[in-house]
């Protein structure tokens, strides 16, 4: 035979070998298999060892590593133990519940804990039992894990004084002094004026009103004239008390502070004062008490709480999805490994692509039901098929 005749045959030998192996598969992204780029299988010039060395994959009901099926699974293979908080390591072993203070997770079969970064605990033994056992406010942990304070006049405090932001340090920063647990400016503070035990009457002992103002603690002396929120003494005379207002666009949050033409000051969502908005949002209020009204700028076309107009939220509960605001549409987004497959969003995105045969990584693909072939994360499962004289059968 010519080496042209040859190279023919083995062409066409090897087209049908490869839709042996297809054939054997239901589909071609497969769970573990790498299938870019394309292998080479055999040169011109290879023997029939090459062929011999390939591997053809059959659809199978076997759980890969990591993966099982508990009394509780709706699918075969559905259970992830590596990640899954009531089947961790094992079906049936949950992790303890969350609480006020912990979050439980399950990595790599084993059940972890985090202290909620609001609850001021640590945890510090590493064991997950006890939870987060340690307060962050605390000689030996102040603020983390082994910091200690080891002088008496520099206790754990919280440096952050009135804000209670969780600011954990040895003793009160320059400029501060302790009282009551707290840290504060003995310059400024009406309750704190120049030491612990000072306090300021706001009356002054009956000294006469000022408009817009009272008295407190300034230089460290109480009897000073301070102004009321959103008030300012623009003009610097104590006569006529604190007599600008700081929501105008003129005197917007300080004094000469003036809003740029096409915005107005407004109350931001920490009731501060500010020029709003851009001219690519728009302000929506957010909470109103009598005339007094905050709010924020937004983005009608993406924002959630305000899509297309103020007011109209895309914040509506669904079952496995989140909803987002596109273009100024409220638009239904499954949550990963979930579909809609129905077209309905009153039941959100009903279907398990994750787990389910009959909707594997995407609505209505079907993985091998004869072969009772698994569905996991998102992939029909194949394994090397068994040889049985010559003819390929599922192990």
């Amino acid at each position: 035979m010519s080496t042209r005749h040859r190279l023919r045959a083995a062409i066409v030998v090897m087209t049908v070998f490869v839709l042996h192996v297809w054939g054997c598969s239901t589909k071609d992204d497969r769970l573990g298999i790498d299938t870019a780029p394309a292998p080479s299988f055999v040169s011109v010039d290879a023997g029939p060892d090459a062929e011999r060395g390939l591997i053809t994959y059959c659809p199978t009901d076997n759980c890969p590593p990591g993966w099982t099926t508990c009394p509780t699974s709706r699918f075969p293979c559905d259970v992830n133990l590596q990640a899954d908080v009531n089947n961790c390591g094992g079906c049936g072993l949950a992790c303890p519940t969350d609480t006020g203070n912990e979050v439980f997770a399950c990595v790599n079969g084993v059940c972890s804990l985090s202290c909620r970064a609001n609850s001021r605990t640590l945890d510090c033994d590493g064991l997950v039992d006890n939870g987060c056992e340690a307060t962050a406010l605390h000689d030996n942990h102040c603020g983390a894990c082994g910091t200690k304070c080891t002088d008496p006049n520099k206790r754990c405090v919280d440096q952050s004084g009135r804000s209670n932001a969780g600011l954990f340090g040895c003793g009160c920063p320059p400029g501060k002094i302790y009282c009551d647990r707290g840290c504060w400016d003995p310059k400024n503070d009406d309750d704190y004026c120049g030491n612990c035990s000072t306090r300021c009457d706001p009356t002054n002992g009956g000294a006469p009103e000022l408009p817009n103002a009272y008295y407190g603690c300034v230089n460290s002396q109480c009897g000073r004239m301070k102004c009321k929120p959103y008030f300012a003494n623009c003009d610097d005379s104590t006569g006529n008390g604190c007599e600008a207002f700081l929501i105008t666009n003129e005197n917007c949050g300080a004094c000469g502070n003036a809003c740029p033409d096409g915005q107005a000051c407004r109350l931001d969502e920490r009731m501060v004062p500010r020029c709003m908005c851009p001219p690519d949002k728009t302000y929506c209020e957010s909470w109103c008490d009598g005339d007094v009204c905050s709010g924020k700028c937004v983005d009608l076309t993406s924002d959630q709480g305000n899509c297309g107009a103020c007011g109209v939220s895309c914040y509506v509960p669904a079952r496995n999805a989140t909803s987002t605001c596109n273009y100024g549409t409220c638009v239904m987004d499954c949550n990963e490994g979930r579909a809609d497959c129905n077209n309905s969003q009153s039941d959100g995105c009903e279907v398990n692509v994750d787990s389910d045969p009959r909707n594997c990584g995407a609505c209505g693909h079907v993985c091998d039901a004869v072969a009772g072939q698994a569905c996991v994360a998102g992939r029909c499962v194949v394994e090397p098929c068994a040889q049985d004289a010559g003819v390929e059968i599922p192990k």
